[in-house]
């Protein structure tokens, strides 16, 4: 074999494993973990009902007023429709990392919530979650991806 014919064998290897994580589902998944509330940031406090997607994901609920100020100024904009500073905000959230719900392709979107002082999108998202319409559900991730939290938007500070 040439050198040339290993290389293009390694690397359809890396494609068809990169394919089969992407596309076959888990069966390792962990259950759902307990919702869990955060009410101790800088006065802000949950509301003492169900918040959209909390009993669903298990995910941590936090007020839209204890994240960065940014996410407040990204959700109004959300609500209005635009307009949005990024090309990429609002296309389908795939759920590849499969810490939300399972739902259907194009139930999620994504919304960038800016980062001051990065000269990209930086890693800070908002992630809408409903059956077309308004958003019924909303979560928060600071890390890309790595971990999300359950917003609830109606809480006061």
């Amino acid at each position: 074999m040439t050198r040339r014919s290993l290389a293009l064998g390694g690397l359809a290897a890396v494609v068809l494993g990169v394919l089969l994580v992407l596309l076959v589902p888990r069966t390792d998944a962990p259950p759902p973990r307990a919702a869990t509330v955060d009410s101790s940031v800088q006065g802000c406090a949950v509301r003492a009902v169900e918040v959209p997607g909390a009993a669903a994901s298990g995910l941590e609920v936090r007020p839209l007023c204890a994240l960065p100020p940014e996410a407040a100024t990204v959700w109004a904009q959300i609500r209005a429709g635009g307009p949005f500073r990024y090309d990429r905000d609002g296309v389908t959230f795939g759920n590849r990392e499969r810490i939300l719900p399972a739902q259907r392709s194009g139930y999620y979107r994504e919304y960038t919530v800016p980062t001051p002082g990065e000269g990209d999108r930086g890693a800070r998202r908002l992630v809408t979650g409903g059956p077309g319409g308004p958003a019924q559900e909303l979560y928060y991730t600071g890390d890309h991806y790595v971990s999300f939290v359950v917003v609830d938007v109606e809480a006061r500070s």
